[in-house]
């Protein structure tokens, strides 16, 4: 049985803490949700992800699984679960977002949207009622809705036009989904996402219809792509404040540490990104007083753990001058324990939040970390 009930308001902001439950467990919110593409989080083992990062749900991505290993493979593993051996929650996106990063490479029409695999260049189509199907045999707990995702900057016309077909492909969506049956012996939940770009009256409008199915989690697509992050803000304050309460709010796509903040206090629940493990692989840290080049010569003779206050042991006990070696020396390890790191630290940032919404002092907290997450050290 899948369900969302939100436990605790913030008495400074609109942050709140809530329970997404699920048959591989239960997700306390705010979460951030690491992003495993091809079935993996990079350079990550799955122990690692359970019991140093303490992941409660990753992602994984619907294009990329689709290409490879494919449909039979998966199915003949039965589901992604068992196929990458990780018993929590999965998301999976829809390939929405892959479709539109192929710009030179696809097509966008009604039926839906064809296109050229970046790995051989054979030709596929995604409709809304084929990607509920592979959804279906993938077997995500939290599967998402087929959508276009617009670009930034983008004419309102655009705009307006990638809207309503989102919106028309939603309702595809939901009649596939809701005339199937889980393939596997557990329960998967579709949720809806608004689009609109950086209008505030299409993210109105889209907001308001997304509402109107009664779904358990609602996304907010479109952002994060490339606009000011007082849009960023703008639009999700905007949503959140139309979408129901008694939902889970999902910001698609975000972000740094400071947008992850500022988006809790704006009401969302999840997250998912990128951008910690990406930029661990180039040797940028995140950390609770600040961003770590570790390439730098400053870091050469620095003989203080990477992060003492890190809730990821190896953080702790490795030196920033013995990981700014590694990076020297392209030692595979160096890549490893910084995603380890940034990982940790993104999912010690929504705990410790929950935390501070639980006693009513999140606004406070807030406000004081971020100017210290911006520091460049």
């Amino acid at each position: 049985m899948i369900s969302f009930e939100v436990k605790a308001l913030d008495k400074q902001s609109n942050a709140r803490a809530g329970v997404l439950s699920t048959d591989h467990g239960d997700i306390e919110t705010p979460i951030f949700m690491p992003v495993g593409t091809i079935g993996t989080v990079k350079g990550v083992h799955q122990k690692e992800l359970d019991e140093v990062i303490k992941a409660q749900i990753i992602l994984g991505n619907t294009y990329h699984m689709y290409l490879r290993p494919g449909m039979e493979v998966l199915e003949g593993a039965g589901g992604i679960h068992k196929f990458i051996n990780w018993t929590k929650p999965i998301l999976t996106d829809s390939g929405g977002y892959q479709v539109y990063s192929l710009s030179q490479k696809r097509k966008i029409k009604e039926e839906g949207a064809t296109f050229s695999s970046h790995i051989d260049g054979s030709k596929h189509l995604f409709t809304p009622e084929n990607v509920m199907d592979i959804q279906r045999s993938l077997g995500a707990d939290i599967i998402m809705a087929f959508d276009e995702c617009t670009p930034y900057p983008c004419e309102k016309r655009y705009a307006t036009r990638s809207m309503h077909m989102t919106h028309r492909w939603l309702e595809r969506c939901l009649t596939a989904f809701d005339q199937s049956e889980p393939k596997y012996d557990y329960e998967q939940t579709l949720a809806p996402i608004v689009q609109g770009s950086v209008y505030p009256d299409l993210r109105k409008q889209s907001a308001e219809y997304i509402s109107k199915k009664d779904r358990l989690i609602n996304a907010i697509g479109g952002l994060s792509v490339g606009e000011p992050h007082e849009d960023l803000y703008a639009m999700t304050e905007l949503c959140c404040g139309i979408l129901p309460e008694c939902r889970a709010r999902y910001l698609m796509g975000v972000g740094l540490p400071e947008n992850i903040l500022e988006c809790i206090g704006l009401g969302i629940d999840m997250f998912d990104c990128v951008l910690p493990s990406r930029n661990a692989r180039h040797g940028l840290l995140y950390t609770s007083n600040g961003v770590i080049h570790i390439k730098n010569l400053k870091w050469k003779n620095d003989f203080s753990p990477i992060d003492s206050e890190s809730s990821v042991e190896t953080s702790r006990t490795h030196s920033k001058a013995y990981l700014r070696h590694l990076f020297q020396v392209k030692e595979l390890l160096a890549g490893q324990l910084a995603t380890l790191h940034n990982l940790g630290f993104y999912l010690w940032l929504v705990t410790e939040a929950r935390k501070q919404i639980l006693n009513g002092s999140f606004g406070t907290w807030k406000d004081a970390l971020i100017p210290k997450l911006q520091t460049k050290l």
